[in-house]
């Protein structure tokens, strides 16, 4: 009978991935961290942006599933990543009207409406 602890006991999840004990982390499925490339971050807080905005998705997703729903910074993150939302929030602020709709090659429409 072993007293001792394996490895494997020590290793701990998230929803990223595994941490070993030297705090590496082992990617599962070849998914990355929402933040991506760790030198982009976004132009405003996501708190400004879901303070300020309804954002509303309609197209396809990458699997082809339909969408047509109302997300946060991090379900817009998730679909069209960190670099191309901070290109569609700064045509937002550009825009006077109340929703501003931003269509996207691959068949995605993102609307901004302001609260």
């Amino acid at each position: 009978m072993c007293i001792f602890a394996t490895e494997n006991q020590y290793k701990s999840t998230n929803k990223f991935g595994i941490y070993n004990n030297s705090n590496e982390l082992n990617f599962q499925n070849g998914r990355q961290p929402i933040s991506g490339n760790k030198d982009m971050t976004l132009n405003y807080t996501t708190r400004e942006i879901n303070a300020n905005y309804r954002i509303k998705v309609f197209g396809m997703n990458e699997n082809g599933k339909k969408i047509n729903t109302l997300v946060g910074v991090s379900g817009l993150l998730n679909l069209i990543g960190i670099e191309m939302t901070n290109k569609l929030l700064a045509r937002r602020e550009k825009c006077m009207d109340d929703a501003c709709v931003c269509k996207l090659r691959r068949g995605l429409k993102v609307t901004f409406y302001v609260k």
